[in-house]
């Protein structure tokens, strides 16, 4: 997290698309880890991976062979709340996108 101005700050946020659903991952979500448990899933033929969501949920996802992943890095401003939606911030109750 970087100060500017005193009370601005920038953070980089995560993002995974699992499929259809999408998530905001929690701050220190260890990224080339999970990107490292998702291939080798995959490899295996198949199975749950577990992973750390905004707003201190865990999520557990079936991978397999016919999982689309992708992994995204943006950078939010003025507390991290810069998802798209203004209103809503991290993407939600649930947060897909």
């Amino acid at each position: 997290m970087t100060t500017t101005g005193g009370e601005m700050y920038t953070i980089m946020r995560t993002r995974i698309a699992l499929n259809e659903a999408e998530y905001f991952l929690a701050e220190g979500q260890d990224v080339a880890d999970l990107r490292r448990r998702i291939e080798e899933a995959m490899r295996s033929g198949g199975g749950f991976v577990e992973f750390d969501v905004a707003g201190e949920r865990s999520v557990s996802v079936l991978i397999s062979s016919a999982t689309q992943v992708v992994i995204s890095t943006s950078t939010a401003d003025e507390g991290g709340h810069d998802d798209g939606d203004g209103g809503t911030p991290y993407g939600g109750e649930y947060d897909l996108v």
